[in-house]
């Protein structure tokens, strides 16, 4: 069996009108690419005021690289933006190397991640789009993207078949992938409409990828119910987690609320991939509260708040009541836990402020819950029982009447419970 060769990348990227974000997107570049286990051997930038049409870099770079690339033996050049058809052709002529651009390593590690049938669909969808524009005379270049010298870039998610396919293959696959989603999207709606029903209020995070939002997740579970089971993947890297994640959370007086986990956000995230996984982001769309999860220890942390909300407010999400989870505080030398209206610093690996945090959460979602004394017959022992399983009970009493019950309640169970009312 043939041993894959490792993948070993020059990064380029234009700095176009001085961009001040500039070393950070090439930096993250260079983290996306070790999430594929790519290797970074080498930097190359250029500042422009527009990029080149035909290149994408000045085409006095493009011997640069060449040189670059055959001293540090490279076998593949990743570009800092989405390259048109006709660049990447060019380039890859010029050069004479395997080029990608950002757009193609998001979605291969999207591609990798994915571990659902909605996450999959909605993944292989956007890289037939993307693919879509590159079919005419893009053949040689197709096939060096797609063939060989390593373990990535294989654009995984469609599978080996993208070369043989034409446009009208691809439309036939996109709408037939369209209908799949379709019918996921109606049974994510028919879920829902019953948690809606069940009157039980619902918490998004969102955040930029590698904020610790599964890490939030893991350990407000770990507090509230200690089942090793629901606990979701969690590791220090882009894009760790894709699939959304819907979790119980159970409170010791009786009150419950959902927690999801969305897909993390990162800057120039492809528009046919935020399209893509627009149904999925949905979850935050219909939630009563985001938790808006952001790595205080990143000195552009700011730029990713930017970033998130952007992202939201292009798929919808406007207008939900918001906490913002600064994380990682003990890696920004800043004292915490520490509240300050609808911000919270603390530090969900170590624990500390996931107690503040549930108060907070409590406070917002629970809002609306009323104080009433109820009489329930002895006959309607059920009442009770449920009283005692779904409702915070702050006093029992007995007199010949029944049960007298002061109970915090919801307002989905006040209506109900208004003929048992003193």
């Amino acid at each position: 069996m043939e041993e894959n060769i490792k993948e070993r990348a020059i990064l380029v990227g234009v700095n176009i009108r001085n961009d001040r974000h500039f070393d950070y997107s090439i930096e993250e570049l260079g983290n996306l690419a070790e999430a594929m286990d790519v290797e970074v051997v080498g930097v190359i930038t250029q500042n422009l005021e527009r990029a080149t049409p035909s290149h994408y870099v000045g085409t006095g770079k493009i011997l640069e690289i060449r040189e670059l690339y055959d001293s540090l033996d490279a076998n593949v050049v990743i570009f800092d933006d989405e390259l048109s058809p006709a660049q990447l052709r060019n380039l890859e002529h010029d050069i004479d190397a395997k080029v990608i651009d950002r757009t193609t390593l998001v979605l291969d590690i999207f591609a990798r991640r994915a571990k659902t049938r909605e996450a999959q669909l909605q993944v292989e969808i956007a890289q037939l789009q993307y693919l879509m524009p590159r079919l005419v005379g893009m053949n040689a270049s197709l096939s060096r993207q797609g063939g060989g010298t390593g373990g990535g870039f294989q654009n995984k998610g469609s599978g080996e078949t993208k070369l043989e396919l034409d446009r009208r293959k691809i439309e036939k696959q996109i709408s037939k992938i369209r209908r799949e989603l379709d019918e996921i999207q109606a049974q994510r709606s028919t879920q829902r409409k019953k948690r809606q029903k069940n009157a039980m209020p619902v918490v998004s995070l969102v955040g930029y990828t590698n904020a610790g939002k599964s890490t939030i997740m893991n350990q407000l579970l770990a507090r509230t119910n200690p089942d090793e089971e629901k606990q979701v993947f969690e590791k220090d890297m882009l894009f760790a987690t894709l699939d959304t994640s819907v979790r119980q959370i159970e409170l010791e007086d009786n009150k419950r609320f959902l927690l999801t986990d969305t897909v993390g956000f990162v800057s120039k995230l492809p528009h046919h991939l935020v399209k893509a996984f627009r149904s999925t982001l949905e979850e935050a769309r219909e939630a009563d509260l985001l938790l808006h999860v952001v790595d205080t220890s990143n000195a552009e942390n700011a730029y990713m708040v930017e970033i998130t909300n952007n992202t939201l407010a292009d798929v919808g999400v406007q207008d939900v009541p918001t906490i913002f989870v600064y994380n990682k505080a003990d890696r920004a030398n800043i004292a915490y836990p520490y509240v300050n209206q609808n911000q919270i610093y603390l530090s969900a690996k170590d624990g500390k402020g996931l107690d503040e945090l549930l108060a907070m959460i409590k406070k917002e979602i629970f809002a609306d819950y009323e104080v009433r004394t109820l009489c329930i017959p002895y006959d309607r022992g059920d009442i009770v029982s449920y009283l005692n399983e779904q409702a915070t009970i702050l006093s029992t009493e007995y007199d010949e009447a029944g049960t007298v019950l002061k109970v915090e309640l919801k307002v989905a169970d006040v209506n109900r419970m208004k003929t048992f009312f003193i």
